[in-house]
C-alpha cells in the first residue's frame, strides 16, 4: 500500500485538473500475477488474463472528494485507436466493468474483463467525479497487460485439461522431432517464453504486421480473436512480406548469419530482432520457425504445441499428387523428410460446428495465402475428414499428409514414363512431445483414417484424390524385386550401403543396375553426389543379386549438410521387360550427444556449475568449435569459444559457473558445431530451489583457453 501524501487546498487549486498521478494506485502485482499464472512473465509489472477479475487499489487523499464517484476508462493502441468505458454494473460478460469497496483512506477495485476482451496493453484512467459531475482528479500513467485465458470456459482458447495447460502453455521447453520416418531423432528447444522482455516482443511482433502497419485501428480491435491473432503470426514469423522475424534459408554457406541448426531456442532470435527494430533474424528452416511460433503463442496464452510430420509432401499445383521426375541427375525433389509445423487449440466460430480443438498453423514460407505467406489455422479435423473446403489452406495441408508420389523417368527420346506410384509414404509417425515427459507423442490417427479402411476411401473421395491401385502395377506378383539395406552408421564412419535384387520368377533375368548415393539435406535439396556404381548382372531364377556400395567418410564428408543425410537411389532395368524398378532409402549417419553434468545443488542467484563434454568422431581435426548455452530461467544464450583444434577422438572438457534466475524444473541446452561437425546437442535438468539460509556456495568456475562471448549479434 502506498503511503499517502496530504495535499493543502492551496496546492490542490494550482494543480492541472488532468495532471497524473501514478502514485495513487497500487496495481497489486504480484498477487494478481500469482492468480493469473502470470508471475513467470514478471512480478512487478501487472500482467492478467481476460475473463478473470482483478483488484487495484486507489487512494482518496483528499476529505473533500473521498466520497467522490469514481469512473474508469481503457485505452489501447499507440495513438488510443480504441477506448473503453468501464461500466460501475455488471453489465453482462461481454462488457468491461467494475466495482468498488471503501477502507479507510483506500478503494478497492475490482476489474472485470469480458472472455472476448481485445489482448494487448492497456492504460487505466481512474477519474475522481464530484458529487456534482465535475472530474476532481484524473489519475493516468498506470498500465496493465491482458492475455488470452485458456484456463476460462468462455474463453475462445478454453483448454479444460489442467496437465495440457501445463504442456502447452506453460512449459518453456520442449523436444523437436527430426530425422526421417524410419530413425526418428530429437532435439531440445528452448520456447522461453516467460524469459524477460519476450512479451514485449511478442506484441512487437503483431504491431509490425502489414495489418498493422495498414490501419491499426482496425487490427487492434481485431487481437480478441485468436483466428486473427494466429494466422497473423503465421505470416510474421518469417520474413517474406513483412517486418517478420526470420529469414529462411535452406542451404549453406549462410553468408552474414547463424545457420538454422545452430539455434536451440527462440529467445535469442526474437531478442535479436527486436534490438535491430525488426531486422530478419537470419537464418531458420522449419523447426526454427516453428519454435518461434510456439513461443510467441504460448506467450500469449494459446495452447500450442510443435507438431513434425514425416515424409512431409509439399503439392504446388493442389492435385494431391507430387511427380517426381529423375533423369539419376541431381534435382530436388518435391517431398521432405520431415516438416515441423505447429497445432493451436481454440473455438472456430467462424467454421461450422465440428472444427473447434487444435488448428495447424505452418509459419515456414511454403506456399502464398491470401497473397501472403502464411498457413492457416486449418481445423485438424478437416484434415481427418476431408472437408477441404474450410479455411485456411486445408488443402495444401491435406496434401502434406496424404499426397501420392508419383515418380517418372525421362526416356532417350525425351519422354517420360511412370516408374511406380507411392500412395502410403507421405504423412507418417505425425510427432509432438508427450504432456507427460520427454518422449513422443504418435498423432497419426488424428490425421488420418488406417492406411486401406473404408473410412479412408470416403475421405479420399471426398477430397478429390483418386483410390483405385495406379495403373501401372500388374494383378500379378512382380517376379523382380528391389530392396536398399543398410545399418544406421556413425557420421565420420566408413560404412555399406547394399542393393538386393531378387528373382522370384522361373527364368533367370538379365539386369542392369545402377544405385546412387547423394547427400541431401532434409527438404531434399541435393548437395552433391557421394558415389554411383553401374553393373550388368545375372540374376539367377528363384535368387539373389546383392551390390555392395562402399561409402567411405572422404567421399561423402564434402556433399552432406549439417542434416548428416545421404539418399540411396536403385534403380534396375530386366532385359525384355518394359516396367523399371526403383526404390529410394535415406540413411541419416547419427552423430554423438554431447554430456552435460550439473554439479552441486541449484538454487535461485547462486553460483553452480555445469560441465560439458565431447569426442571427435571424425578421422579429421575440427575447427572454430563453439559451444551454445542457454536455459529459460537459467541464463540467457551464451557462447564458449574451444581455441586450436580438436583432434580425432580427442575427448574436450569445458566448465563454466552460472547462477540460475528463476525456481522450478529447468533445463540447460547445449548445441556444438565447428568447421567440419555441426548440430551436436546435449541437455541436462535441474531442479532450481529458492535460497534456503544465509549461506552462499562459491563456485570457481573452469575456463582454462575458454572465452565467453555474446553469440548470433
Amino acid at each position: 500500500m502506498f503511503i499517502c501524501q496530504k495535499t493543502s487546498e492551496k496546492s490542490r487549486k494550482r494543480r492541472p485538473r488532468n495532471e497524473g498521478l501514478t502514485s495513487n494506485v497500487d496495481l497489486r502485482s504480484r498477487e494478481n500475477n500469482s492468480s493469473h499464472r502470470t508471475k513467470e512473465i514478471d512480478r512487478d509489472r501487472l500482467i492478467v488474463r481476460r475473463g478473470q477479475p482483478f483488484s487495484v487499489a486507489v487512494q482518496i487523499c483528499d476529505s473533500t472528494v473521498q466520497n467522490g464517484q469514481l469512473e474508469l476508462v481503457l485505452h489501447l493502441g499507440k495513438r488510443d485507436e480504441v477506448m473503453i468505458k468501464v461500466q460501475r454494473e455488471s453489465g453482462g460478460a461481454d462488457h468491461w466493468w467494475f466495482s468498488q469497496q471503501a477502507a479507510q483512506d483506500e478503494v478497492m477495485l475490482t476489474l472485470h474483463s469480458p472472455a472476448d476482451a481485445i489482448i494487448g496493453q492497456y492504460r487505466l484512467a481512474v477519474l475522481v467525479m464530484s458529487p456534482d459531475g465535475h472530474i476532481v482528479q484524473k489519475i493516468e500513467g498506470v498500465s496493465f497487460h491482458l492475455l488470452f485465458n485458456p484456463w476460462n470456459k468462455d474463453d475462445a482458447v478454453y483448454l479444460p485439461e489442467e496437465s495440457h495447460l501445463q504442456e502447452y502453455v506453460m512449459n518453456e521447453t520442449g523436444i523437436i522431432y527430426r530425422g526421417t520416418s524410419e530413425y526418428i531423432s530429437s532435439i531440445p528447444w528452448n520456447y522461453g517464453q516467460f524469459e524477460d522482455n519476450i512479451m514485449d516482443i511478442c506484441f512487437e511482433v503483431l504491431d509490425n504486421s502489414r495489418e498493422a502497419l495498414k490501419n491499426s485501428k482496425m487490427d487492434m480491435e481485431c487481437r480478441a480473436d485468436p483466428v486473427y491473432i494466429s494466422r497473423i503470426i503465421t505470416a510474421m514469423v518469417n520474413a517474406n512480406d513483412d517486418h517478420g522475424v526470420l529469414f529462411g534459408s535452406w542451404t549453406p554457406p549462410y553468408s552474414n548469419g547463424v545457420a538454422p541448426s545452430k539455434w536451440t531456442g527462440s529467445v535469442p532470435i526474437l531478442r535479436q530482432w527486436s534490438s535491430t527494430r525488426a531486422r530478419a533474424v537470419k537464418y531458420g528452416q522449419c523447426w526454427v520457425f516453428a519454435g518461434v511460433a510456439c513461443t510467441v503463442l504460448r506467450c500469449l496464452g494459446i495452447p500450442t504445441r510443435l507438431i513434425t510430420n514425416f515424409c512431409s509432401a509439399h503439392d504446388v499445383d493442389g492435385n494431391l499428387c507430387v511427380d517426381v521426375v529423375d533423369t539419376f541427375n541431381s534435382r530436388q525433389d518435391s517431398t521432405w523428410n520431415f516438416h515441423c509445423w505447429v497445432e493451436s487449440w481454440m473455438r472456430r466460430d467462424d467454421l461450422p460446428k465440428g472444427n473447434d480443438g487444435w488448428q495447424i498453423l505452418d509459419p515456414t514460407p511454403q506456399e502464398r495465402s491470401d497473397g501472403v505467406f502464411c498457413c492457416g489455422p486449418c481445423p485438424v479435423t478437416a484434415i481427418k475428414e476431408g472437408n477441404l473446403q474450410v479455411k485456411y489452406d486445408a488443402p495444401f495441408v491435406f496434401a502434406e499428409v496424404n499426397a501420392d508420389i508419383t515418380h517418372w523417368r525421362v526416356l532417350p527420346n525425351g519422354q517420360r514414363q511412370k516408374v511406380y506410384v507411392d500412395q502410403k509414404s507421405v504423412g507418417r509417425k505425425i510427432s509432438t512431445k508427450s504432456v507427460y515427459g520427454d518422449f513422443r507423442e504418435d498423432l497419426t490417427v488424428l490425421y488420418k483414417y488406417p492406411e486401406g479402411s473404408k473410412e479412408e476411401r470416403t475421405v479420399f473421395q471426398k477430397a478429390g484424390r483418386r483410390v483405385t491401385q495406379p495403373t501401372n502395377e500388374s494383378t500379378e506378383p512382380p517376379q523382380l524385386q528391389l530392396l536398399i539395406k543398410h545399418a544406421r552408421p556413425v557420421f565420420g564412419s566408413d560404412f555399406d550401403v547394399i542393393a538386393e535384387v531378387r528373382n522370384d520368377g522361373d527364368e533367370d533375368a538379365q539386369v542392369q543396375l545402377t544405385v546412387l548415393a547423394t547427400g541431401v539435406t532434409y527438404n531434399s535439396v541435393h548437395q552433391g553426389e557421394c558415389q554411383r556404381q553401374m553393373i550388368r548382372v545375372t540374376v539367377a531364377a528363384h535368387e539373389g543379386h546383392r551390390e555392395v556400395l562402399r561409402l567411405r567418410y572422404k567421399d561423402y564428408a564434402e556433399c552432406t549438410s549439417e542434416h548428416h543425410l545421404i539418399r540411396v537411389k536403385a534403380f534396375a532395368e530386366a532385359q525384355g521387360q518394359n516396367q523399371p524398378l526403383m526404390t529410394v532409402a535415406d540413411v541419416p549417419l547419427s552423430v554423438p550427444e554431447l554430456l552435460v553434468q550439473i554439479q552441486g545443488k541449484a538454487a535461485v542467484k547462486q553460483q553452480v556449475t555445469a560441465k560439458i563434454s565431447f569426442t571427435n568422431p571424425l578421422p579429421v581435426p575440427l575447427k572454430g568449435g563453439v559451444f551454445t548455452v542457454e536455459g529459460a530461467g537459467l541464463l540467457s544464450a551464451t557462447q564458449i569459444h574451444v581455441k586450436g583444434e580438436i583432434l580425432p577422438g580427442q575427448r574436450v572438457e569445458v566448465s563454466f559457473p552460472f547462477s540460475p534466475i528463476r525456481t522450478g524444473v529447468r533445463k540447460l541446452l547445449v548445441d556444438f558445431d565447428s568447421d567440419r561437425l555441426m548440430d551436436v546437442k546435449g541437455t541436462a535438468t535441474l531442479v532450481v530451489r529458492k535460497i534456503t539460509g544465509n549461506y552462499i556456495r562459491g563456485i570457481s568456475g573452469i575456463f582454462g583457453n575458454l572465452a565467453l562471448t555474446d553469440p548470433f549479434v
